[in-house]
C-alpha cells in the first residue's frame, strides 16, 4: 500500500514538473540596435506582450534594444550560435549569408513606399526569404520599412561633386559602400552606437539615415544640413533563428502572425513620420535641402547592373523593377 501511494505521489509530482516546464515552451531573446524610444523597439515590445498573451505564456520574449546584446554584425552571428533568437537587421547585413536578399537595399532600386509594399507581398520576396532559410536555417518573419536614407552634413550637398572626398559614416555592410563610392566620397564603416560621438568630434564629416533615425538618434544636434538625397529606400528584416523556431512547436504560426502584424504597424508609423519630419527639422533651425536626384542616380546605375559584382541576378533585378 505504501509503495502504491509512493508511486502515485511520484507520478503526480512528475506530471506537475512536466506541466510547469511546458508552461514556458520558449524563452527567447530579441536583439536590435535601436533606441528604447524608437518605434522599432516599441512595436517589438508590443509583439512580445501579444505573443505571450496569445500563447498563454508558453512563448516569452525579452527585447534587448540599443546594441545591448551586440552590434548588428554580432547579432547576425548570434543567431547561428544561440546567443540571440530574434533580431531586427538590415538586408545588407544578411548579404554575407545569402546575397540576393540584399537586393532591396541597393541604391535607387526601390521607387517609393508603394513599390516597397508590392515587394513585401511579392513572390520575389518569398523566394529570396526561402533562399536565405536554405542557406542559414533561419526564418525571415517579415519585412519592415526603415525609410529613405538621406545624407546629413555641415554644408549643403546638392550634386554628386559636393560629396567628393567627404568622409561619410556608413553601416558596416558591403552594399552601403556603393553609393558613396559612386560619387567619390570616402565611406567609413562604423557601428551605429558610435556615430553621434564621431560626428561631434569630427572623426567623420557626414552620415546617412532616414529622417526618423536622424531624429531619434539626435544627429541633427551635430549636423546643420539634411540633404534629401533619398539614395536608398531601406528595410529591416525580422529574423528568427532555426533553434528558436524549433522550440516554438504548435505556437510557431501564432508567433509569425504577430511578428508580421508588428512589422506592418511599425512600417506605417515610420512612413508617416517621414512625411511629418521635414517641417519638424526646419522648425528646429536645421537646413533641409531639396536635391535633384537624377545626377546621383546616373552615377550609381552602372554599378547596379554590373552583374558580375552585384549579389543578385538580372532576372531578380527585372522582377523587382516589374512590380
Amino acid at each position: 500500500m505504501f509503495l502504491g501511494k509512493f508511486g502515485l505521489a511520484a507520478a503526480t509530482a512528475g506530471f506537475a514538473l512536466l506541466t510547469s516546464m511546458s508552461a514556458l515552451a520558449a524563452d527567447l531573446k530579441w536583439a536590435h540596435v535601436y533606441e528604447e524610444g524608437s518605434d522599432y523597439h516599441k512595436w517589438a515590445v508590443w509583439a512580445a506582450d501579444e505573443i505571450k498573451a496569445k500563447t498563454d505564456g508558453r512563448v516569452s520574449i525579452t527585447v534587448y534594444p540599443a546594441s545591448s546584446l551586440g552590434k548588428e554584425v554580432e547579432i547576425n552571428e548570434g543567431l547561428g550560435i544561440g546567443a540571440v533568437d530574434i533580431i531586427y537587421t538590415g538586408p545588407s547585413f544578411v548579404e554575407r549569408y545569402y546575397g540576393p536578399l540584399a537586393i532591396s537595399d541597393y541604391p535607387f532600386i526601390m521607387r517609393g513606399f508603394d513599390h516597397w509594399k508590392k515587394y513585401r507581398e511579392s513572390d520575389l520576396f518569398t523566394d529570396l526569404s526561402a533562399g536565405y532559410h536554405d542557406a542559414t536555417g533561419n526564418t525571415v518573419d517579415a519585412l519592415v520599412y526603415y525609410g529613405q536614407r538621406h545624407v546629413t552634413s555641415n554644408f549643403p550637398i546638392l550634386k554628386p561633386e559636393d560629396m567628393k572626398g567627404l568622409k561619410i559614416r556608413v553601416p558596416n555592410s558591403p552594399v552601403m559602400l556603393m553609393f558613396p563610392n559612386a560619387v567619390g566620397a570616402n565611406p567609413t564603416p562604423m557601428a551605429f552606437n558610435e556615430v553621434y560621438l564621431a560626428l561631434q568630434q569630427k572623426v567623420v564629416d557626414a552620415q546617412e539615415n532616414p529622417l526618423p533615425t536622424i531624429q531619434f538618434k539626435k544627429f541633427y544636434e551635430v549636423q546643420s544640413n539634411i540633404n534629401l538625397t533619398g539614395h536608398l529606400l531601406n528595410s529591416l528584416l525580422i529574423i528568427t533563428s532555426g533553434s528558436a523556431e524549433a522550440s516554438l512547436g504548435d505556437d510557431a504560426d501564432t508567433v509569425h502572425a504577430v511578428l508580421k502584424e508588428a512589422a506592418a504597424n511599425v512600417s506605417d508609423a515610420i512612413y508617416q513620420a517621414e512625411q511629418d519630419l521635414v517641417a519638424w527639422f526646419r522648425d528646429k533651425g536645421i537646413q533641409v535641402n531639396e536635391v535633384d536626384r537624377k545626377p546621383f542616380q546616373d552615377a550609381v546605375l552602372p554599378k547596379l547592373t554590373d552583374w558580375d559584382k552585384v549579389p543578385y541576378t538580372k532576372e531578380q533585378f527585372d522582377r523587382l523593377q516589374a512590380l
